[in-house]
């Protein structure tokens, strides 16, 4: 896995997987630039619609930890962030 990709957040979460443990992360992957016939694949694969990747840079999906270890990996993959719940500020 490559941690330099990932955002402190998301490497938390992943540290704090146990082995036997089977979760999942929905996680934004930043890409190095608009994704090809190669990238557009491997996306496919983690269930990313290939109408979704017209012209686009970001992308949004549900992985498990083994498979942003896989993605980390990829040359063509510039960051991966995890999706968080926003909070709504009251201001008076």
């Amino acid at each position: 896995m490559n941690y330099a990709k990932l955002d402190a957040a998301l490497a938390t979460a992943l540290g704090k997987v146990k082995d036997s443990e089977a979760r999942s992360f929905v996680v934004f992957i930043h890409t190095v630039s608009i994704p090809g016939t190669a990238e557009a694949t491997c996306l496919e694969k983690l269930g990313i619609s290939n109408s979704n990747m017209s012209g686009k840079q970001i992308f949004t999906a549900t992985l498990s930890a083994q498979e942003i270890a896989e993605l980390s990996d990829q040359p063509w993959v510039g960051q991966i962030k995890l999706s968080q719940k926003l909070r709504l500020l009251e201001i008076e």
